[in-house]
């Protein structure tokens, strides 16, 4: 059995994907490490330099995009490791942060799901802890009223009380760099495949704390995190009905049936301000 797998799911940023490569080949800290490639048929040429200059790597090319769940679950069918790294293609490790990580989780054999700390390009820290939402979260989110009304009413959800440089449990972690326990992945079982993209971590962890797993936010190691470069390259109202579907999919499994109608109810309200927000910027 290998010290880790790492799956990396890309989708048209092979050049993001080259440099997050090379970080691991470079920082691999002698640990055994199995890394799989998923490509979302990303027609840019990742399928084929990953042929050429990385023949020691387990390529699945897909010929279609399939999301970000199913095309994890086609490698997470296959590892056999201590643990597993899902790891975003536009990320880069740092020096000593896997043989960190993989020490702490070997001491702290409860927790299942464990994200460390991320840094944005600039080496500033980058917000990755959030609270599971609530009603009330997303329905200011739908309407637009993040930026508005969010540094008094989406503080908790949003986890602005949060001190990042202290090591922590936690509701969940992003899934830019997402380490899950062999433990873990046996008794949860896959990610859900009804996620196409967002809200798929939030799942996981979410199945992992009713299966008593702790959820860890660890300090003491980072990896860097451009942030968004697949979706940036989606249209405004593209990209908001995935996110829309995700979130009413997470509600409809895990919460009150009522609270999925309402959030059901002001979708059209929120593709129209959608709409709007994006002409706007467009404009501008």
């Amino acid at each position: 059995m290998k010290d880790l797998s790492i799956i990396i799911v890309n989708w048209k940023v092979k050049d993001l994907l080259k440099k997050c490569l090379n970080s691991i080949l470079r920082y691999s800290d002698n640990l055994s490490i199995d890394i799989y490639i998923i490509d979302n048929n990303s027609e840019d040429g990742s399928v084929e330099m990953i042929k050429k200059d990385y023949p020691q790597i387990k390529l699945f090319a897909l010929k279609d995009n399939q999301g970000f769940a199913k095309a994890n679950n086609r490698a997470l069918k296959e590892v056999n490791s201590k643990y597993i790294l899902l790891l975003n293609p536009d990320t880069e490790l740092q020096r000593g942060s896997l043989s960190k990580i993989i020490n702490y989780l070997d001491q702290h054999t409860d927790i299942g799901i464990l994200g460390p700390q991320i840094l944005n390009s600039d080496g500033s820290k980058q917000e990755s802890i959030r609270r599971f939402p609530t009603l009330f979260s997303q329905v200011l989110i739908l309407l637009k009223l993040k930026n508005i009304l969010g540094n008094i009413f989406l503080k908790k959800y949003l986890a602005k009380d949060f001190d990042y440089d202290k090591t922590e449990n936690v509701d969940q972690v992003m899934g830019a760099a997402f380490f899950i326990t062999n433990t873990a992945l046996e008794k949860i079982g896959l990610l859900d495949e009804g996620f196409f993209i967002w809200f798929e971590e939030v799942d996981y962890c979410q199945r992992a704390k009713e299966n008593n797993f702790v959820i860890k936010y660890y300090a003491e190691a980072n990896i860097i995190h451009k942030g968004g470069s697949s979706f940036e390259q989606q249209l405004a109202l593209k990209n908001q009905r995935i996110f829309n579907k995700s979130l009413l999919y997470y509600f409809k499994k895990h919460k009150p049936y009522y609270q999925y109608l309402i959030l059901l109810s002001l979708i059209p309200l929120n593709l129209f301000l959608t709409y709007l927000y994006a002409t706007f910027f467009k404009k501008k």
